[in-house]
């Protein structure tokens, strides 16, 4: 049994787990510096990940802007899930003005993890750091031709042997999460542009 899960670790290491970490990414947004990096530096693992959105980033930046457990707009993934967990999220479905204007040093809880907002430019780069500086979760907005890439990076450090077991089979399921949220700011940025337009 031992021997099969040992198989299986090492399956995932070289071919499963690049994939997981850089859904939706290219080659080059998985390999590049983006801002919010240097928040930190010595990361023991980097996950990237990107969605194409139909809609300028005025459209888009609302959805991030009120990012967070209630009363903020929540996580547009899946509630009911996060919920189970204790993390008080209610996905929006409009916007929320009154959390339109972040600013340096606003907090948003996970659970009993803080996360302070580290770097800001509006329009395009949200940086949260969690208050040990074990985490900083990035969102980078880039103007396209068609519309805007969204791009989100999760950077993270381990510092346990307990921690670094337990990330093995957190990262397959913070893509599904993930991949839900960036889908759902997809159809909401998109609607937004829609209704904005007509």
């Amino acid at each position: 049994m031992l021997a099969l899960a040992g198989a299986a670790g090492v399956l995932y290491q070289r071919l499963l787990r690049a994939p997981v970490l850089h859904w939706g990414a290219t080659g080059a947004e998985a390999a590049s510096r983006l801002p919010g990096d240097k928040l930190l530096e010595d990361a023991d693992g980097v996950a990237t990940r990107a969605i194409s959105i139909e809609a300028p980033v005025a459209a888009v930046w609302p959805w991030l802007a009120q990012l967070g457990p209630a009363p903020r707009g929540g996580a547009y993934t899946y509630d009911r899930i996060e919920n189970l967990l204790g993390l008080n999220m209610h996905s929006a479905e409009q916007v929320l003005e009154q959390f339109q204007h972040p600013q340096l040093g606003d907090t948003i809880g996970f659970g009993s993890t803080r996360m302070r907002l580290e770097r800001m430019e509006l329009d395009r780069v949200l940086a949260w750091r969690s208050e040990d500086k074990n985490w900083v979760w990035t969102f980078v907005l880039e103007p396209q031709q068609a519309g805007t890439r969204l791009i989100s990076r999760n950077r993270f450090r381990l510092p346990t042997v307990i921690a670094r077991v337990g990330m093995l089979p957190m990262e397959p399921a913070s893509l599904l999460m993930e991949r839900k949220m960036l889908r759902g700011i997809k159809r909401r940025a998109e609607r937004l542009a829609r209704s904005q337009a007509s």
